[in-house]
């Protein structure tokens, strides 16, 4: 269920920057997207800590995916919203290939007791999930 907090909460972060620009409703500078997204990260970086009981350099590492994924993640939804793309499977195609880079890179560092215990918490549902749309978005294209 963890997990899906996470995944929602990234998910409102990045519609809620493209939804901002879309309704020219006063977007929010880079350096408030920036803000935002640093926020998210450290609650995020704190969740997982709590639960899993991180060592210090795994916090660094957690933090370290994040960051780099999350912005790597925005830029490219950013940059399909820009090329008017309105294909919401596109940009839910995007958010799942960034959500498992995130997780291959967490299963990298985290103990196999710790990868257990994020895939009990949630971790595995959204594997699932992503895996089900990715099947059904293989189907359509054939």
């Amino acid at each position: 269920m963890k997990f899906y907090h996470l995944l929602s909460a990234v998910l409102a972060l990045c519609l809620s920057v493209l939804s901002a620009k879309a309704q020219n409703a006063g977007p929010q500078t880079p350096e408030q997207q920036e803000k935002q997204m640093l926020e998210f990260v450290d609650k995020e970086v704190q969740r997982l800590s709590t639960m899993l009981e991180l060592e210090y350099w795994q916090e660094f590492y957690v933090d370290s995916t994040l960051t780099h994924d999350l912005k790597a993640m925005s830029a490219e939804l950013e940059s399909m919203q820009k090329a008017k793309v309105e294909n919401r499977d596109l940009y839910v195609t995007v958010q799942d290939k960034w959500m498992q880079q995130i997780d291959n890179s967490y299963k990298r560092f985290f103990t196999p007791e710790q990868w257990a215990k994020y895939w009990k918490s949630g971790g595995k549902r959204a594997q699932e999930a992503r895996d089900k749309r990715n099947n059904k978005n293989t189907k359509k294209k054939k």
